[in-house]
Parts: structure tokens; C-alpha cells; sequence
């Protein structure tokens, strides 16, 4: 080790060491930066020196210049020549500018691509079309039928050329001779008899122009003729006007006018119509031929006196042209038609929630939905006939939606039987109690569990927590009833032990997987169908289980695209399993049942069918949800005021056999998954969460048999006993005792509703809900 004292003077010896060393550093650093400012200023000196001896020497000159220019004998100022040169340089290079601005502005204002025109379509116009490319609907102010140019008659083009354009295939865009001809032709008529405006012009003016009345809009119109001139061909401008241009009446295109004026399509036009039409153009609201006849027969006959000069048609044939007379065969417009507006109104509200408004403003969009025509008209058929039915049950409504569970593409909507006096969709916005249909859920939930199908349970008069579960008819076997049985039967009092056997909180998650939104509310009479749903998302849920338990959410729109025809949204849904394929088997197995044998027979169509029957507290509501592998459809009949009816859900079963017997009649037959071999030892997927009621119990068979007569007795005597009076009171003189007498009703009595008879199934209805 170092000692202290040596330590201490190597530290002062190295710390002079370190100055020594900064000190001669800087010096260095110091004089080394002066020589090097020597040495540059040395170098340059000279050309710095006569740099600015030269400035100075120019602004003297120029300074002496002036002076002499302005102060000398014969200034400038005084001269002529000197302000008209200024004046001469100040005008070009004024106008040199102005020009340049102006052209500025104009390729500034010019569109991105000059080619949109060729796909243009008016803000806000849509097109809604079916699977097989049908249209449904149009939006907006379209032309409903766009025709190509090999479509449209030489005659037509000819006409439209002479009324409008008659040197179209010799200019660039604009005609500065058409232009001088229409001047002078005005002012020799002293009015606008004649425009000067090229087909090119008035396209360029419809796609990309408004109709402001300016100077500076008629300069980009005519740029914007000649830009589109040099891209795009003769027969493509020429064809794009003609399927685009206003003809009054609301008409776009030549095709929309031949249908609205005369009925007919363009090809089959003669040609005192086609010259009509072509003289609409100026005005449509004046030279209507539906509105002011003479105004439209003087514009015709302009028109075929041009075509005669241009020599496109002979003497003979004009005279006799002038000579007819304006007629007429008006049609409604084809674009103001709706196809099943229930479904295109559902279509559009499914839009605004996929595409923002700024995308479905754009104009020229094209819907593609997943309608099928066909099954859709069946659909239609089905609902009037159902209403027919409705006269004697009661019942003024009905609704009806298909879907294909594999993807929840819906195939068919009809949301009621009037869209003109009623756009409330039944389908999609009625709320309603699904009665018994929802039974489902609760022993799908119970075998997701791990139960078996042949579990049981009493079937019999039964109270849990002062809620009594009454079964049709009120009617009760007091025996031990398998799932399986009890939903064939539809008996309540086992699809509500079902639910506390299961728990609520698992019944509505399974539900919720399925497809219901709808906020369920955990109550016992939850197991009947208490908390409202709609057809839509009902008959969306039992589409899972025909998906073998894969949930597809529903939806009416394959793919968007916009004007030029590129693909803007393509439904794309990846599908969600919600039961596993097992549970899902089973369920159907036990659907089946209710058609082959239990409250849904009415639904038979030859091929395997499962389902499930419905109906609502005093039967508001009468419903079918059934399916095969390929189809699940849903059926509702009831009354919008919820006003009770007469029928049975049997009758919901037999239009829903009505409608798919004809539907499927084009799809193979295929068969429901095979039960799984284990039906009883199976693993749970779902943990059950059993109910404690505070108070739950079964009455008696016997006290309830007693109570039931009992009932029964007194209903029999009190009928009797008014029957007896009212018999004495015809048969006797009438006092005034009698009058009041007869005038009583008596206590509780109920006047039984008559037995209609089925229309469809020709016999009493007797199958229960």
C-alpha cells in the first residue's frame, strides 16, 4: 500500500500535469483559429474588394440614370412613347396573369378522374337488389333501366343528335360554330330559340356542374367538355347521356321516358315518339307531351324538321309525321316501385348501422341482399291466406320470416299483410309473448346439463312461492313425465320444475347464446314465454339448433358496392357455438316428437320436420317456430291492439306446412344428426344452478279432483237454474215483476265461446299449445 504523504504528492504532480495541458491547448486552439482567419481573408480579399466596388458603381449609374430620366431636359415623363410602352407591358403582363389564373382555376376545379363520368349517379341514390339480382327498390333520383349503346335504335341517337347536337362527331367537346349559329338564331328571334351547348357540355354539366346561371360555370363547363372529349370515346359519352338526361315526369333516360310516356320499351318506339321525346330536353315542365300536348307537338315538329335537313329522313315521311297527332300511354314509374317494402325497409335500417351517412350519400350504391324471390312470394300467399283464416278465429295479423341457419341469411319477410296503411314490421319490431315456443330454451338448458331426455318429474297440480303453473285445460295425469313427453304434450307444470331444476341465470345465458336479445327477466312463469321477444330473433335462435348448435346472426345484406363498382361491405359473420352438436341433437330429436306426434302435427310436410307450437295468455298470440336442416321459419298470427282471439297455435303450424311444402320442394331431403349412443351419462357443458323456493308443493290428486268438481257442480247447477228461469219468463205473461227479473244475470256466469272449426285442417281444433 501507499503511504499517505506519497499519495498526496503524486495528486499534486498529476493535477499540473492536467493544466499544463489545458493551457496549451487553448493557446494552440486560439492561434491556430487567428492563422486560419489570416489565411481566408487573405485569400479573399481581392474578389470581396471588387464585388463591392461594382455595387457601388451600379447603383451610381442607375441613381444618375434616374436622375437624368426624370430631372433632365426631356424626361421621360413627358414622353408619349414611354407610357404607351408601360401601359402596352402593364396590359399583357395583367392579362398574362389574369389567364394564368383563370387557368389555374380551371384545372384546379377540375374533377380527380374524368373517367367517374362514365359511372356517375346522382347523391344519395341506391339500389336494392334479391339474391338471383332482381331489383326490390330504387332510391333517389336514378334511371331504373340503363341501356348500351347497341340497345338503343339508330333512330333514337339520330333524333337526340339533330334536336341537340348536330355536329357531335366533328367537334372536341365544344361547338364554337354551334355557338355562333344559336347567337344569331336568338337574335334574329329575339329569345333563346336555340342553345349552343354540346351533348359533352350538358353530360360534363349534369355529372359535375350545377345548373347556376354564370359566365365563370359556362367556362368550367366547356373545359370540362373538351377534358372529357380527349379521354373518353364518342359512343361512350353519347350512350352515357343518353341513359342520364332529364325527360320530365321524373323519367332518367331515354328507357325510363318511353315507359312513362308511352308504355313501352325504347326499341319499340315509332318516330313521331322518339322526336317527342327528344324535344323534351330544354324543358321538361313546358314541353311535356302529358302536360301541354301543342307545346310538345311545335317541339316534335322542330325536331323532324332538323332530322329531314340532315337528310336522316325523307320528305314523305316527315309530312306525315307533322301530320299526326300527340299520344300518349302513361305508366307509372318502374323506379317508384317497391318489392316486399317490409324487407327493404328492414334492409335500410340494417345499412345505417353498417355504413356511415357520408357513404350512403355517395350516390349510385348497389344493395345486395339475401332474398329469395320465390320463397318470398310463398311467404306472401301464406300470410293473405292466413288472414282469411283470422276472420273466424279472431285474429287480423300475421307474420312470417325464413332463414337459412347454416349462415342467417334471411330467404323471406313479410312483417303483416298491408305495408301501404301499416309499416310496422311484425317481424322485427312487434314485441310479443312466445308462449310455449320458449319452452325450448329451459330443456335445452336442462340437457346442456348433463340430463337425460328421459328424466321425470310429477306431473300434477303444483305451487312454488304462490305462483301456480296451470297446464291446457287445467288438467293434470299425476304421473311421472319424461322430458321428452312433456315437451310433445306442452305440459307447463313440468317446464317450470324443468327451470328451478336448472336455474334461471343459466336458462337466459343459453337463450341469450342462442340468439335472443331481448332482456329475459328471471321469474317461474319465465318457463312459459312471460318475457317478450321478437319473430326475428326467435326463429333466429332455433336456427342454432338446426346448425347443429352453431349460432348465425340474421342478417338481409350479402355485400354493398358503390357506383364504380367496387365492394364496400360483404357480410362476413364467423358463426358461434352455443351448444355442443350432442345437446343440439338431442333438442331436435325432441322437436321432432312435437311434429310426428304431439301439438305440432299440423306441420307435417313428408320430410323430417322439427318444432315447437306457442300460444300466449288467452291466446294474444299464436306462434310456430319449426325447421329442417336447410330452413328454419317462423310463423305469427294474432292482433297488433293484443286483443284475445280464437284460435290455436295449431293453426300458426298448418300455414307454416302450407308455405314450406311449396318452398322446399326444390331441396334435397336431408336427415337430422343421429342421437348420440349415451343419452343418460353425458358431461355437462353448462353447470346447473338449482332454484330454492321459499314455498313450493303439489295439491293433492285427490283434493284437486274434489275442488274440480266442486267447480264443475256449481258452474252446472247455475246454468241450469238461469236456463229454467229464462224458459219460464217465455212461456209466462210478461208483468213487470218478470221484466225485471228477466233482466237479471246472474253471478259469474261466462257465455262459452263457440267451437270454431279449423279452415285449414276441416275439424274442430283440439291440439293443445
Amino acid at each position: 500500500m501507499l503511504k499517505p504523504q506519497r499519495f498526496s504528492k503524486l495528486a499534486r504532480i498529476s493535477a499540473n500535469i492536467r493544466s499544463n495541458l489545458v493551457v496549451k491547448s487553448s493557446n494552440q486552439s486560439q492561434s491556430s483559429l487567428e492563422t486560419s482567419k489570416r489565411k481566408i481573408s487573405a485569400s479573399a480579399s481581392p474578389e470581396t474588394a471588387a464585388a463591392s466596388t461594382n455595387k457601388k458603381n451600379l447603383f451610381q449609374w442607375l441613381s444618375t440614370n434616374l436622375k437624368r430620366a426624370w430631372q433632365g431636359d426631356q424626361p421621360l415623363s413627358k414622353k408619349t412613347s414611354f407610357w404607351l410602352g408601360v401601359t402596352t407591358g402593364v396590359t399583357l403582363g395583367g392579362t398574362s396573369a389574369l389567364v394564368g389564373y383563370v387557368w389555374y382555376r380551371l384545372e384546379s376545379n377540375l374533377p380527380a378522374n374524368i373517367e367517374d363520368i362514365l359511372t356517375y349517379a346522382p347523391a344519395g341514390t341506391m339500389t336494392i337488389e334479391a339474391a338471383d339480382g332482381s331489383i326490390l327498390q330504387e332510391i333517389g333520383t336514378t334511371s331504373h333501366e340503363q341501356l348500351k349503346i347497341w340497345q338503343i335504335p339508330t333512330q333514337v341517337q339520330q333524333a337526340f343528335l339533330a334536336s341537340e347536337d348536330r355536329r357531335f362527331y366533328a367537334h372536341k367537346g365544344v361547338d364554337f360554330q354551334g355557338i355562333a349559329r344559336a347567337i344569331v338564331a336568338n337574335i334574329k328571334a329575339k329569345g333563346v330559340v336555340e342553345g349552343g351547348s354540346t351533348i359533352t357540355q350538358q353530360l360534363a354539366r349534369i355529372a359535375f356542374l350545377n345548373q347556376e346561371k354564370s359566365i365563370w360555370r359556362k367556362i368550367k363547363e366547356m373545359h370540362i367538355a373538351q377534358k372529357i372529349e380527349a379521354t373518353i370515346p364518342k359512343e361512350k359519352i353519347l350512350e352515357k347521356y343518353l341513359n342520364s338526361v332529364y325527360l320530365g315526369s321524373g323519367a332518367y333516360g331515354i328507357a325510363d321516358a318511353a315507359w312513362v310516356y308511352y308504355g313501352k320499351s325504347v326499341a319499340d318506339l315509332n318516330l313521331s315518339e322518339i322526336a317527342t321525346l327528344a324535344g323534351i330536353i330544354p324543358a321538361p315542365s313546358i314541353y311535356s307531351p302529358l302536360q301541354n300536348p301543342q307545346l310538345a307537338k311545335q317541339r316534335r315538329d322542330g325536331v323532324i324538321r332538323r332530322m329531314l335537313a340532315e337528310g336522316l329522313i325523307d320528305e314523305p315521311t316527315a309530312q306525315a309525321t307533322i301530320a299526326s297527332e300527340i299520344k300518349t300511354n302513361h305508366r307509372p314509374l318502374k323506379r317508384l316501385e317497391v318489392k316486399y317494402p317490409y324487407f327493404t325497409q328492414y334492409v335500410r335500417e340494417e345499412l345505417s348501422q353498417l355504413l356511415p351517412e357520408k357513404t350512403l350519400n355517395q350516390g349510385g350504391l348497389i344493395v345486395e341482399t339475401t332474398l329469395n324471390p320465390r320463397w318470398q312470394e310463398l311467404a306472401e300467399k301464406a300470410v293473405d291466406k292466413a288472414i282469411s283464416y283470422g276472420r273466424w278465429q279472431r285474429f287480423s295479423q300475421a307474420a312470417i320470416v325464413t332463414l337459412d341457419p347454416r349462415n342467417g341469411q334471411i330467404l323471406a319477410m313479410v312483417g303483416g299483410k298491408d305495408f301501404e296503411k301499416n309499416q310496422f314490421n311484425r317481424v322485427t319490431q312487434a314485441r310479443r309473448q312466445p308462449g310455449s315456443t320458449f319452452k325450448t330454451f329451459v330443456y335445452a338448458t336442462s340437457i346442456a346439463a348433463g340430463n337425460s331426455p328421459y328424466k321425470t318429474f310429477l306431473d300434477g297440480e303444483y305451487f312454488v312461492d304462490g305462483y301456480k303453473p296451470k297446464n291446457y285445460g287445467d288438467k293434470y295425469s299425476y304421473k311421472k313425465i319424461t322430458l321428452r313427453s312433456a315437451l310433445i304434450s306442452s305440459l307447463n307444470v313440468i317446464a317450470v320444475r324443468t327451470l328451478i331444476d336448472v336455474g334461471w341465470q343459466p336458462t337466459i345465458e343459453i337463450a341469450h347464446k342462442m340468439g335472443i336479445k331481448s332482456k329475459l327477466l328471471p321469474t317461474y312463469s319465465l318457463a312459459l314465454g312471460s318475457s317478450e321477444v321478437n319473430l326475428l330473433e326467435l326463429t333466429n335462435a332455433y336456427g342454432t339448433l338446426a346448425n347443429q348448435g352453431i349460432y348465425q346472426p340474421s342478417h338481409g345484406i350479402s355485400r354493398v358496392l358503390n357506383s364504380k363498382g367496387q365492394i364496400i361491405y360483404q357480410a362476413d359473420f364467423t358463426g358461434q357455438q352455443a351448444l355442443d352438436k350432442d345437446t343440439a341433437a338431442i333438442v331436435t330429436w325432441m322437436l321432432r316428437g312435437v311434429v310426428s306426434g304431439g301439438t305440432g302435427t299440423p306441420a307435417q310436410i313428408r320430410r323430417p320436420v322439427a318444432g315447437k307450437t306457442g300460444t300466449s295468455d288467452k291466446s294474444r298470440d299464436l306462434w310456430f317456430i319449426g325447421y329442417i336442416p336447410q330452413a328454419v321459419t317462423g310463423v305469427w298470427l294474432g292482433n297488433d291492439d293484443n286483443r284475445p282471439t280464437w284460435g290455436k297455435s295449431s293453426t300458426a303450424a298448418a300455414i307454416w306446412s302450407y308455405y314450406m311444402s311449396q318452398a322446399v320442394k326444390d331441396l334435397p331431403v336431408e336427415s337430422f344428426p343421429r342421437l348420440p349412443n349415451n343419452l343418460s351419462n353425458r358431461s355437462a357443458i353448462v353447470k346447473a344452478e338449482p332454484i330454492k323456493p321459499n314455498r313450493s308443493y303439489y295439491v293433492k290428486e285427490s283434493e284437486s279432483k274434489k275442488v274440480k268438481s266442486r267447480k264443475k257442480n256449481s258452474s252446472f247447477r247455475r246454468r241450469r237454474i238461469v236456463r229454467a228461469v229464462r224458459r219460464r219468463l217465455t212461456t209466462t205473461p210478461k208483468s213487470s215483476q218478470q221484466k225485471k227479473l228477466r233482466n237479471i244475470k246472474p253471478r259469474h256466469t261466462v257465455r262459452p265461446k263457440p267451437q270454431p272449426k279449423s279452415p285449414i285442417l276441416n275439424k274442430p281444433s283440439k291440439s293443445k299449445p
